[in-house]
This record gives C-alpha cells, structure tokens and sequence, in this order.
C-alpha cells in the first residue's frame, strides 16, 4: 500500500461491500458508523447495536477507536461511554488486521468470551463471576431494552414488518371487508 489513506479507503470499502451497514460521518472517511449484529448463539443475538468508529491518521499503523452507541451491558465495555477494553484493538494491533476483522473476529469474539477479570465496566464482572444466570439475565434485558434495530438507530426498512404494525393499528378482520351477508 502506498499510504495510510489509501488503506483507509480500501478497508471502509471492503467493510461496505461486506454486510454491514456503514453511515458515514462528514465528507471524510476517518470517522463513520457500523450496525453491528450480536452473534447467533451468544447472548446477544438478535441486538442490534450502532458502533462507531475513528480512524486515526496513522492507520492502518494506529488501531481504530470503537465504541458502543446503544448501550450494552458487558464486562469489557464501558456502560456509560461505549467504550471497548479489547487487547486486540487497544494494545496489539497489528497492520494486517483490517476493518473486516473487528466487526467479524474481535467484536464477536469480545462478546462471546468476555474477560471478567480485565473490565471497563465492574458491576458487569462482578455479576458475572458471582451469579451468571443473573448477569445473563441483565444482557437480555438490556438486549431487548437498548439493541432493537431502532435503538440502534436503523431506518424503517431495516426492521421486519411483522413489528412495523401491530395488530391494534391493523384490523385484518373478515367483517370489515365481507360486510353484510346476503338475505
């Protein structure tokens, strides 16, 4: 590669031709928006969340700064900021990771196996390590709380249209459109 911003451009276009859906912030391409889907099987399927991303100058040198929008309760991300406490991301990073990996490597993996002895937010790890059906009990309802696609701020068309009426708002019944029956 002959300069960090052209690898910046080829990861973000590899993240866009992926399946992720990126919304991009400004003009430049160094700070945009991932919806990042919880992995199946893990506690966190079916949530939605809005992650951001910066870039710094120096990528692919310098790792990306990730964080939660939506909230989600996790050992190793902090409640109230979003951020992420992961070694891969924050102190290992190499340049022959790329965009790609985060979101379909280090994010899954993070929210698969969390480390409760290494975390950004305590009450989590606490919980954790104390009484787990309880601590799996808060990622759900955090889950269903904060990380439906619309909290994760994803348009009308990203959500299914099962939940875009409900039956309250459309009456389906048969009289309404039979009417009256014949003598």
């Amino acid at each position: 590669m002959s300069s960090p911003s052209k690898r910046r451009e080829m990861d973000l276009m590899k993240l866009m031709m992926s399946d992720y859906r990126v919304e991009m912030v400004n003009d430049g391409m160094q700070e945009f928006y991932v919806y990042f889907h919880g992995p199946n099987e893990s506690l966190y399927q079916g949530g939605v969340w809005r992650v951001r991303v910066e870039l710094p100058d120096a990528y692919p040198y310098k790792s990306p700064s990730i964080g939660f929008v939506n909230k989600i309760y996790h050992p190793n991300v902090d409640e109230m900021s979003g951020s992420v406490c992961l070694d891969v991301i924050n102190q290992t990073w190499s340049p022959m990771f790329d965009l790609v990996n985060v979101f379909e490597v280090f994010l899954p993996q993070l929210l698969l196996y969390p480390n409760p002895s290494d975390p950004l937010n305590g009450e989590a790890a606490a919980l954790m390590m104390r009484d787990r059906p309880a601590y799996e009990q808060k990622v759900k309802e955090y889950c269903e709380k904060y990380a439906k696609p619309e909290d994760a701020g994803a348009p009308k068309e990203d959500i299914s249209s099962d939940e875009e009426l409900s039956e309250d708002e459309y009456d389906s019944s048969d009289e309404a459109v039979v009417g009256k029956p014949d003598p």
